[in-house]
């Protein structure tokens, strides 16, 4: 007569925690301000302002957008700004920086905002792959977050999973 095979990992208490759940959907957009620079990098007040004038920015309507420059121009802290206030009320957020470092952004304060008090003294898996971007910031940031409460913390998939974090037990 045969055992019966028991699942324990079905029957354990293990939460599996998905970052690309909060993948703020939306599209991404980078703006390369070398475009509005003499020569791609001299920035002449004048040209730059009546530049922005004449940019239709209502094509970045609900976008999440990177401002950045390509070349090695030297770009004042104010020309930043005038871009950000073409963008305030369209875009959805705006960085300075890389996509990445849009991702990170959004990913921030997503994670900022999560109530983690559901997961008192579970023991956790944080997923490792996605199929949306998520940025490695982002696992660090909910690890940051999850060490509060969490009994556990892991990485991967339940069968192969990477420990990460154990709270050590309180001594009597």
């Amino acid at each position: 007569m045969a055992e019966e095979i028991i699942n324990r990992l079905a029957n354990s208490k293990l939460i599996t925690f998905d970052l690309e759940d909060f993948y703020a959907p939306g599209p991404r957009t980078v703006i390369d301000i070398s475009q509005w620079l003499l020569e791609g990098i001299v920035l002449v007040e004048s040209r730059f302002r009546e530049s922005l004038k004449t940019t239709d920015f209502t094509a970045y309507k609900d976008h999440y957008v990177a401002i950045r420059c390509s070349t090695d121009a030297i770009v004042p802290q104010w020309a930043w700004m005038l871009v950000q206030s073409q963008l305030h009320g369209i875009a959805k957020k705006v960085v300075y920086g890389s996509l990445e470092q849009l991702e990170t952004e959004i990913y921030r304060e997503a994670i900022a905002l999560l109530d983690v008090s559901e997961f008192q003294d579970i023991s956790m898996i944080v997923k490792g792959c996605s199929n949306k971007p998520v940025p490695v910031a982002a696992y660090t940031m909910i690890t940051d977050k999850l060490q509060n409460v969490a009994r556990s913390i892991m990485y991967g998939e339940a069968c192969s999973a990477v420990p990460v974090f154990k709270r050590k037990k309180k001594v009597p």
